[in-house]
């Protein structure tokens, strides 16, 4: 791949090919959370899959409210907003929509990538990407839903602190890639995977495919469960987006909350 010319609403609108996911591009050099910038467009009315995309983000979200940052012009920082017709108890299982959606996109780009239940998508056992969904509901009806992305694309450093959980396409493979190439790829990989959702209002069409990517499938797996932790083997997931888990006497049990610590990902070996 060689490394990108330009990086701004032009480029990007020109690389996408969809019907409607990133159709309307918004570009910004700099934005303090995409996020948020999206969240304002969908009060502003913005339509259904408008792109919010940065060059650097000074204020980015994570998980449980943790910090986000990018340098300029190593990273896609990127949200999409969203005006689903579903019930807003659908709407968390968009995460992982999304998450399957960025590793079909590195695998088109040549990438060996994976996805660490739930939404976690890694290369080489590493996190090469964050996923943040939000709703807005309004008399118990969706009014947006945005669903915010950050890859590590071009990053050629890591903080110590995150070296042992975290990577860049660039660090694995020692290439520069197109961020350009890379969001029209999401884009693309999300629109019919969305359209694929949106049908059940559930994973049922997207399984096999989640499944075939799933870091955990057959692997032990530890369920660090407040009470009770237990072990056993990842069995893919159900139509819900579950982890289904096969404890060592058969029985298997759905997880869908609390944290999951999978043997030889991350710090669990």
């Amino acid at each position: 791949m060689m490394t990108e010319m330009k990086f701004d609403e032009k480029t990007i609108s020109d690389a996408i090919h969809t019907k409607w996911a990133g159709k309307t591009v918004h570009f910004v050099e700099e934005v303090d959370s995409t996020n948020e910038w999206a969240k304002k467009l969908g009060k502003d009315g913005a339509e259904h899959g408008t792109l919010a995309v940065a060059d650097y983000q000074s204020a980015g979200k994570g998980r449980l409210g943790r910090r986000w940052t990018a340098p300029s012009g190593s990273c896609v920082t990127m949200s999409i907003l969203l005006r689903p017709d579903f019930e807003p108890q659908y709407a968390p299982m968009l995460t992982v929509v999304m998450g399957l959606s960025v590793a079909q996109a590195a695998q088109k780009i040549g990438v060996e990538t994976l996805i660490k239940w739930p939404n976690d998508v890694v290369v080489s056992r590493k996190k090469i990407c964050g996923i943040l969904t939000e709703m807005s509901v309004e008399e118990g009806k969706i009014r947006y839903v945005v669903s915010g992305v950050g890859i590590n694309v071009n990053l050629d450093t890591i903080p110590d602190e995150l070296a042992d959980k975290a990577t860049s396409l660039y660090l694995e493979t020692g290439k520069k890639f197109d961020r350009n190439e890379m969001i029209a790829y999401v884009m693309e990989a999300f629109e019919q995977n969305y359209e694929k959702f949106a049908k059940t209002c559930d994973l049922t069409f997207l399984q096999e495919d989640y499944n075939r990517m799933l870091a955990n499938f057959g692997q032990p797996v530890r369920v660090l469960d407040t009470i009770a932790p237990y072990e056993g083997i990842a069995r893919g997931i159900d139509e819900k987006g579950e982890l289904i888990v096969e404890k060592t006497d058969g029985t298997r049990i759905c997880v869908s909350a609390g944290e999951v610590s999978v043997r030889g990902l991350y710090s669990y070996v």
